[in-house]
């Protein structure tokens, strides 16, 4: 019986969904996207240098990077949202959420999903992500929420 368990049926069905069918890849070279990130990562601190909270997530999430084969921009992207994050004093939060566009909001709550997923890693602290979540869903509204779980757009 276990034998039976490892075939992958969906190999043999013609009418598999795939993820590539459910949303265009990114039309960005793979190279491209990652020499963004590291540009953006760079930009970040300069932003963060000079306590701009708002102008640094902005630029961030904007034109994130999705889709198959760009995990390491992925990474890098995530980690630099990361350190905004970390550094943003809990009672700025709420100001600086509203600063953003309604796209940027739910880029950030994707960003905050995909943190909660991956405990441990990338010096995130749960408890930080908690806050902005918090925080978000005051300002965004739980239509957010349902918006980024919806969206096969992982980031």
């Amino acid at each position: 019986m276990d034998s039976f368990r490892k075939i992958d049926i969906d190999a043999f069905d013609e009418d598999v969904l795939l993820e590539s069918d459910l949303v265009d890849p990114d039309p960005r070279d793979p190279a491209i996207v990652l020499a963004e990130a590291r540009s953006k990562s760079t930009q970040v601190r300069g932003y963060l240098s000079k306590s701009d909270i708002a102008g640094a997530l902005t630029m961030v999430l904007t034109d994130p990077p999705y889709g198959p084969n760009v995990d390491d921009a992925k990474a890098i992207t995530l980690s630099t949202v990361v350190l905004i994050l970390n550094s943003t004093k809990s009672a700025d939060i709420p100001n600086v959420v509203r600063s953003l566009s309604p796209d940027a909001q739910d880029t950030l709550m994707k960003f905050l999903y995909k943190g909660m997923s991956l405990q441990g890693d990338h010096d995130i602290n749960p408890s930080v992500l908690l806050g902005w979540h918090e925080k978000l869903t005051e300002v965004a509204g739980t239509g957010c929420i349902v918006r980024v779980m919806t969206d096969r757009r992982v980031v």
